[in-house]
């Protein structure tokens, strides 16, 4: 257990508790409250204003706990001021008797409203855990979509030559590129052919004499007609 700890405040506390529970004892007594009822009020009084005071703790914006609150305090304050020498306590006046002949149920009905009152949501709330996210479900499957093309026309072909054209025409061989250096040799054999026979040299005879094939021998022999 904690110790309670006695300063300034706590003293003063006390004193003007004892304080007002005699001045409202002493005004129930002389409102014709008597023996062990005049002792009652003041705690009658008090208990209601611990109450009031403990339920706007509770709910700072509860008007019921504000407005027993107060009731409770003018009470107080008002055995207080009465006592100080206002209020003549060998005649108090009817009214003031019948506010002290009607408090017991007054306070009855105070603090049972006050304690059986709907309590208000405390400040912190517990963390709320968050609900598990639904599993994420497959891809929804994809109707299959058939795409239908129109037929594109095929190109046009130029037309084939007949069998009889592709065997007239003659296919032309390509010609054989002769190098410089064996051209001038197979000029001179070419010249010393014709001095010798009288003849022009052919591409039989320069094939044979250059030893090369006979397409080339017979480019060399075109050249030197």
């Amino acid at each position: 257990m904690s110790r309670i700890r006695i300063d300034a405040v706590l003293i003063q506390a006390v004193i003007a508790g004892a304080l007002s529970f005699a001045h409202l004892h002493d005004l129930a007594a002389a409102a014709g409250q008597d023996g062990w009822k005049a002792w009652a009020y003041p705690v009658s009084v008090d208990l209601l204003l611990v109450a009031a005071w403990r339920r706007m703790r509770t709910t700072a914006d509860n008007r019921a706990a504000w407005a027993w609150f107060i009731i409770a305090l003018t009470a107080s304050l008002g055995a207080n001021v009465a006592t100080a020498g206002l209020l003549d306590l060998g005649n108090v006046p009817a009214w003031l008797r019948i506010l002290v002949a009607g408090w017991p149920a007054l306070a009855f009905l105070g603090g049972t409203l006050l304690v059986h009152s709907p309590a208000a949501a405390p400040t912190e709330t517990a963390p709320v855990a968050a609900a598990p996210l639904p599993a994420p479900s497959g891809p929804e499957p994809v109707p299959d979509v058939t795409v239908e093309r129109a037929p594109e026309p095929a190109p046009e072909l130029p037309p084939a030559p007949a069998l009889e054209e592709v065997a007239a025409s003659p296919v032309s061989a390509p010609a054989a590129v002769v190098p410089p250096a064996l051209l001038d040799h197979a000029r001179k054999l070419a010249d010393s052919h014709q001095a010798t026979t009288g003849s022009r040299i052919d591409s039989a005879t320069l094939r044979a004499r250059l030893g090369v094939p006979a397409p080339l021998a017979d480019s060399i022999a075109a050249q030197l007609a």
